[in-house]
């Protein structure tokens, strides 16, 4: 897709999402505002209870052309705490701690990834993994850590060559294929019984995206019916 085109779609989408924001009552007291960038939407500012997230992310992702829903949004006046595992040399925002095991001015924390993520449990609200995944033989042990880290309610956000793209096997230290069907398996209870809520799992022509939430606390299992939005 050309850029001007994609461009044309996030300025529709970004009226499509200010609709409904404008129009349902459950979302109308919300203090944020939506920016879409390749169709992903960027949401900022800050409600006073962070049970309204699920609602609002649910909303906007159940617009034609989300491809994920990324949000920085302030709950009782507190900064979310994210983390950027693999962050390399770009941090998806400047306030994100950066992990990598090459130290970089991105990078707050030094730490090899293979021997898991060196962050307490349940301490985070949402962890991005941008372009992690497909440079790991085995990235089931990341994805546990992942589990662990984030608190009940937060999001893993995951972006991956989609299989299909030139970009999945462009790069020689691509080791893994990623497409959407690749998630299906972690929404479902593994042998340790963790397992992923999707929020969002879908792809462009060259990129997966996934939004993941953790299944403990309140959350439970997707049923087969959330399940068949997303996977065959």
């Amino acid at each position: 897709m050309n850029r001007r085109r994609r461009d044309l779609l996030d300025r529709d989408l970004e009226c499509a999402a200010a609709g409904l924001i404008a129009h349902d009552s459950r979302l109308r007291p919300l203090d944020v505002r939506v920016r879409f960038d390749g169709g992903v939407a960027h949401v900022d500012g800050e409600v006073a209870d962070e049970r309204h997230l699920p609602l609002l992310r649910e909303t906007l992702g159940r617009l034609g052309g989300v491809l994920a829903v990324w949000d920085r949004v302030r709950v009782g006046g507190a900064e979310p705490r994210v983390v950027d595992i693999g962050c390399g040399d770009v941090k998806q925002h400047p306030g994100n701690i950066g992990v990598d095991v090459r130290p970089t001015p991105s990078v707050d924390v030094v730490a090899d990834l293979v021997d898991g993520v060196p962050l307490a449990g349940e301490s985070l609200d949402q962890v991005f993994a941008v372009h992690v995944l497909e440079h790991l033989l085995d990235f089931l042990p990341l994805l546990r850590e992942c589990h662990r880290i984030l608190r009940p309610g937060g999001v893993l956000h995951v972006l991956a060559p989609w299989w299909g793209h030139v970009n999945a096997v462009a790069d020689p230290t691509h080791v893994r294929l990623i497409d959407v069907q690749t998630f299906k398996h972690l929404c479902r209870p593994d042998r340790e019984g963790l397992c992923w809520y999707p929020l969002l799992v879908t792809r462009d022509e060259s990129t997966v995206f996934a939004d993941l939430i953790p299944v403990k606390g309140p959350w439970t299992p997707a049923d087969d019916r959330r399940l068949a939005r997303f996977f065959d």
